[in-house]
């Protein structure tokens, strides 16, 4: 059911996954290809903000706060999980794996591999003050049009 705390959750995270994924762009390799990076990160943040965040508006402020530090924990792992087992995916076609758990431990690879690359001050902090600010201001929206 839509409600008023899960939209402005949905766009919340959706714009501080847009963010901190531009910020992240910094960290990488010279010449790396970003193609869809920046947008599949921000659906990433909308599913995150209606999905998790927005479902739990009505609480205290301080549950407020926590399911706002979870929510980007989860962002950036499904993120990470997502950016992974794409490039799992396109290694495989390329047949540079021997089976599916070799597959499977490429993915793990480039999952650590992305997340030293990703994981940098700059980045954690831009995720560590939204995503505070994000379960503020669903619940301020809870408060407000609930």
């Amino acid at each position: 059911m839509p409600t008023a705390p899960k939209l402005v959750a949905a766009l919340w995270f959706a714009l501080l996954a847009w963010f901190a994924a531009e910020v992240s762009k910094a960290h990488f390799p010279e010449g790396t290809q970003f193609g869809w990076y920046t947008y599949m990160t921000g659906v990433i943040g909308f599913l995150v903000g209606w999905i998790f965040v927005g479902k739990r508006a009505g609480d205290t402020m301080a549950a407020a706060y926590a399911y706002g530090f979870t929510a980007i924990i989860i962002l950036v792992f499904w993120a990470l999980f997502y950016f992974s087992f794409e490039e799992m995916i396109h290694r495989s076609l390329d047949t540079r794996y021997r089976g599916p758990m070799d597959a499977l431990l490429g993915m793990v690879d480039l999952f650590k591999d992305y997340a030293i690359l990703v994981l940098r001050f700059d980045v954690v902090v831009a995720l560590l003050i939204g995503g505070f600010f994000g379960g503020w201001l669903t619940e301020q929206a809870a408060r407000r049009w609930s």
